[in-house]
């Protein structure tokens, strides 16, 4: 059995302020440090279910520099660094039985929800064939083009509701409630740990009872950005062209995995700050 986790931070427990995710910032430290023991909370679960799966481990927050090596369960293996094919999901293949999205967070423009956002604080809204999809969604359906099935998510209660309403049948874990942007009640960091081992080896153990998020091909896609500049790049990208207005950039992709690779390469033209 091979597993892929995928680790955010925004919806560790205990986490709700920008300083605890950003590099830069004084209380990042800490932040790493519940990341990392949350990442392995869920390693053990998958393990105490399949003591013989391949667990590997996906940094996806920001620099994808977060978790602590030194910290992690040796019994994994640490994706880490970038840029990467298949950048949040790197190491998921169609090898892969089931994969575990642990401290995400709800799309931008939906909440309350704790330090919501897609991808980045430039992209609005990312709707794919009608549906409005953030970093849960893009993700999920990722792994879904390769078949792969996402099993697990933790995060804020809203989080969860967005996963439940994407992934029926996915175990999730809310390990917070969100108050706000920045505000929340949050579970004691070992009790979410408790909790989180607890549901990744129910989650693993019923993987085959939950269906990929499969989107077939071709698809419709849209993207609200923020700045003109953004729309203005964008449209050097060969097949993507602006709406009506300022604020969109529209495409079709044959397939879903063309889609995400656009909608990444949209959040990277997004960082491009005018000369």
């Amino acid at each position: 059995m091979k597993a892929l986790i995928s680790v955010d931070m925004e919806g560790i427990s205990g986490i709700v302020h920008s300083s605890e995710t950003n590099p830069e910032r004084y209380d990042y430290q800490r932040g790493r440090e519940l990341m990392t023991a949350e990442a392995n909370a869920v390693i053990a679960g998958v393990l105490d279910a399949e003591p013989t799966a391949e667990v590997r481990v996906a940094d996806a927050h920001g620099t994808f520099r977060n978790l602590l090596p030194e910290q992690l369960d040796r019994r994994a293996r640490l994706v880490r660094g970038k840029p990467r094919a298949l950048n949040m999901l790197a190491g998921l293949d169609t090898e892969t039985d089931a994969a575990l999205f642990v401290g995400y967070h709800v799309r931008a423009g939906e909440g309350p929800g704790v330090l919501a956002h897609t991808m980045n604080g430039e992209i609005l809204d990312v709707r794919v064939a009608g549906r409005s999809l953030g970093e849960i969604g893009l993700n999920a359906a990722m792994a879904g083009h390769l078949g792969v099935p996402v099993v697990l998510l933790s995060g804020d209660d809203a989080a969860c509701a967005e996963a439940a309403d994407l992934i029926p049948g996915a175990v999730t874990v809310p390990v917070k409630e969100a108050l706000g942007m920045a505000a929340a009640v949050t579970l004691h960091p070992e009790e979410a740990r408790d909790r989180l081992r607890r549901a990744a080896a129910d989650a693993v153990s019923r993987r085959e009872e939950i269906q990929p998020l499969a989107l077939v091909g071709p698809l419709n896609v849209e993207v609200d950005l923020a700045s003109p500049h953004t729309v203005d790049l964008a449209t050097l990208v060969p097949g993507v062209s602006r709406t009506a207005g300022a604020r969109t950039v529209t495409f079709t992709a044959a397939d879903y995995a063309t889609a995400y690779r656009l909608v990444l390469l949209l959040a990277q033209l997004a960082t491009i700050k005018p000369a």
